[in-house]
């Protein structure tokens, strides 16, 4: 159930990491060293990675552990058993072969211990060792020919011998316990020992007693060595050693007496063949290929990148043909506008408002007028805001995560061994300078949209409050009928206008074509031919043909269009007896002032939709840079547990040894200085005095010690302490009144003083000496060794 679980959990990781790239699925994933076992002062060593890379890793490495694990617990008495251990340790062989090729490239960091190529390499060549180390016992066990046991222990001996040589080796030799490698030594011994003996059985049956002999020679040593290395009897070698003693005893019988053959040296016998049973066994892409794909609606990378290449191509298709509609428009309004066209053809009277003005205002009123330009625009200020905000926020996470990294790195230096956050935040970055400059670039137009705004919020207001405000806007000036040049631009507004109609359609069928071109891409990786700006090129021609050639005929419409009517308005103005004055110009500013409006407020409806999706898009960022930064902290905090655990386990070097001058004044053996002190006196010496029975008093009295020779030096202070040796080394504290010497000993104890004395008389007692006077009491400061 375990190998079912972790096979279809790691097959959904496979299946899941072809549809999502790495870097979108910031899911932090923590694993422990398998071969640490902790300390007193933290936990065990551990990694955190935010890459399914790397959970695949550990999830192949466990199931190889687990192989060996399950290997180990089977009946080897038994055929099925040894079979189906032998086909859990090749398994195992095999994955941790492919991790070792595999792990630096899913990490992009420095691993575990356990997952250093150097350990994966080792534990492939161990489990693999074993694996023929079981073939070699149902060798033995069906008791095959000998020359193919040699061959089988041989190789055995040579896959022990590798092992052996990988676990001493300085990066891993830490990791295994003290009995692994005499264990793994013993073993190699062995199995050469067990090569040796069924090639001397070959030789004795080929009648070449002077090799078996030799060999035989050698099995012996072998053996010994082989117990001698794991510390027990392994693999039954004391067994195979008395084989081989029996043996080695008959074969120097034989050649003694019959064929006197010379015993060749060791190193010039013939190498035993190898016979390789056992391989390290494929890592299958897919441990269950017909299990159910939990991911299956998701579109795989590849595909993902195709379709987003693709719609690249196609947005840049649209804008470039919408935008040649858009400038040809605007060019052909600004030339009507500035000659009044098409109001001059219909104000006749010189009064009152032109029938296309009516419809001009109609269009302004019902696109909501001026209030709907100042409530879009008034939202401009907090879109923008937001976005600014969002990226800011962004930026700071990156900015404080990347501070930190270079603060612990410098303080830690080589021991902060994770990857710097440069190399991991370029793409973040990239992306934070290219919203940066999209953001400046939307602040620059919408100031052109407000200085718009302003050069024309007049004649917009004109147009938005109806006809009334349009005629008292217009100035009154002179009718005109005009001629067949005024006929002939009639005809040609009816083109323009139809014009206009059509690329209306136009635009529109640009803007929605759609392509299915997740089924194209699809089929062609199906087919394993996925080329993608090929395939693009060829759909989108296609598909967008038809419409640029559209575009194309409707600007060179124009170009001939406007040629005809800047003809006949020369013609027009000479019949109209020149320009119309300020009502001309008042006509032209309302004229100019719709196409403002229109503009406008397509501007200012694309700018909201833009800073709309903007706001989509950097939120989308800011919660990848959150959850980058999230797994960063995390990876820190647990490296520093790591640091500090490791740091608090090295042992301490002594402490340098201090000068000889160095040492205390009063340690015997520091050589003596100059400003030292002198040195204490002894102390004076006090004869013991008779202890006499005070029998009235109940206690015991002393005689006085007996006056030492006064002192030749100066006459010092009263000392209270009458038995201190020399001075005092501080000055003596003058009493307010003069104290009598103090003798603890000449005045007898109370009767109070003893609770068992009741009042009575304490005699002498026999045999007990009497309490000795106290010599050296002397409770005044010792010199110190200032």
């Amino acid at each position: 159930a375990s190998f079912d679980a972790m096979g279809n959990y790691y097959d959904q990781l496979c299946n899941l990491s072809q549809k999502i790239p790495t870097q979108e699925l910031q899911i932090p994933f923590k694993w422990q060293d398998a071969f640490s076992k902790g300390s007193v002062f933290g936990g065990r060593i551990s990694l955190t990675v935010s890459s399914i890379g790397y959970e695949m890793v550990a999830i192949l490495f466990n199931y190889a552990a687990m192989s060996t694990q399950v290997a180990a617990i089977q009946n080897l008495e038994s055929e099925d058993g040894l079979k189906k251990a032998n086909k859990y340790l090749q398994t195992a062989a095999g994955i941790f072969n492919q991790l070792k090729d595999r792990v630096v490239g899913a990490i992009e960091q420095e691993p575990t211990p356990d997952l250093e190529p150097e350990t994966l390499a080792l534990l492939s060549a161990l489990s693999l060792a074993q694996a023929q180390e079981l073939v070699v016992q149902k060798a033995l066990k069906d008791k095959m020919k000998d020359s193919i046991v040699a061959k089988l222990a041989k190789h055995a001996d040579d896959l022990f011998s590798d092992v052996l040589k990988n676990m001493q080796k300085e990066g891993v030799r830490s990791l295994w316990d003290k009995d692994w490698v005499p264990v793994v030594s013993g073993k190699q011994a062995l199995y050469n020992g067990l090569s040796q003996y069924h090639q001397a059985k070959v030789c004795n049956a080929d009648k070449a007693i002077g090799e078996e002999i030799a060999r035989l020679q050698y099995a012996l040593e072998l053996f010994t060595a082989a117990e001698k290395r794991a510390g027990y009897p392994i693999g039954n070698s004391k067994d195979w050693y008395k084989r081989s003693n029996n043996a080695l005893t008959d074969a120097k019988k034989d050649n003694d007496f019959i064929y006197h053959e010379r015993i060749p040296e060791v190193g010039k016998l013939t190498a035993i063949g190898r016979a390789a049973v056992v391989k390290a066994s494929d890592v299958p892409d897919r441990f269950f290929p017909q299990a159910t794909d939990l991911f299956d609606k998701l579109t795989p990378v590849h595909i993902q990148q195709a379709l987003s290449a693709f719609n690249t191509r196609k947005q840049e298709v649209v804008t470039k043909e919408v935008n040649k509609l858009k400038e040809s428009t605007n060019l052909l309004n600004e030339l009507l506008s500035s000659m009044n066209l098409p109001a001059a053809l219909e104000d006749t009277t010189g009064g009152g408002c032109p029938p296309s003005l009516k419809e001009k205002s109609d269009s302004v009123r019902q696109a909501g007028g001026v209030d709907q330009l100042e409530k879009l625009m008034r939202e401009l200020p907090d879109l923008l805001q937001r976005n600014t905000d969002l990226l800011n926020e962004s930026e700071r996470m990156l900015r404080e995560e990347k501070e930190s990294d270079d603060k612990l790195r410098a303080q830690y230096k080589d021991k902060w061994n994770r990857t710097p956050s440069d190399k991991l935040t370029s793409t973040f970055t990239t992306n934070a300078s290219k919203y940066r400059s999209i953001i400046n670039t939307a602040q620059e137009a919408d100031s052109i949209v407000k200085e718009k705004f302003s050069a024309h919020i007049d004649g917009m207001r004109a147009l938005a409050a109806g006809e009334s405000a349009m005629v008292a806007f217009l100035p009154q000036g002179a009718a005109g009928q005009g001629g067949s040049a005024a006929a002939q631009l009639k005809q040609l507004m009816e083109q323009v206008d139809t014009l206009r109609a059509e690329r209306a359609v136009i635009d529109s069928e640009l803007r929605n074509t759609n392509v299915d071109m997740k089924s194209v891409f699809s089929s062609a990786a199906a087919g394993g031919c996925l080329n993608e700006p090929v395939l693009s090129v060829q759909h989108l021609d296609k598909t967008y043909s038809g419409l640029q050639a559209q575009v194309g005929q409707s600007v060179t419409a124009q170009e001939q269009l406007i040629a005809k009517i800047q003809d006949l308005y020369q013609a027009f103005i000479q019949e109209r007896g020149g320009q119309g004055g300020d009502r001309e110009t008042a006509l032209k500013s309302l004229a100019q002032a719709y196409d403002a409006y229109m503009e406008l407020k397509s501007n200012l409806e694309e700018g909201t939709k833009f800073y709309n999706d903007l706001t989509q898009l950097l939120v989308t960022f800011q919660n990848k840079v959150n959850d980058f930064t999230f797994a960063r902290k995390t990876e820190k905090e647990e490296l520093l547990k790591d640091m500090t655990a490791s740091m608090a386990n090295l042992s301490m070097a002594a402490p340098p040894q201090a000068p000889t001058h160095h040492a205390d004044s009063s340690d015997p053996s520091r050589p003596p200085r100059k400003n030292d002190p002198p040195a204490r006196p002894p102390p004076p010496t006090v004869q013991p005095s008779s202890v006499t029975t005070d029998s009235a008093a109940g206690g015991l009295s002393s005689a006085p010690p007996p006056q030492q020779p006064p002192a030749a030096a100066p006459p010092v202070p009263n000392n209270p302490y009458g038995g201190a040796p020399g001075p005092l080394p501080y000055p003596p504290v003058q009493q307010p009144m003069p104290m009598p010497p103090y003798n603890p000993y000449a005045t007898p104890m109370p009767m109070g003083y003893n609770p068992y004395g009741g009042g009575y008389p304490t005699p002498q007692q026999p045999n007990i000496p009497p309490y000795p006077q106290q010599q050296g009491y002397y409770p005044g400061y010792p010199p110190q060794g200032y």
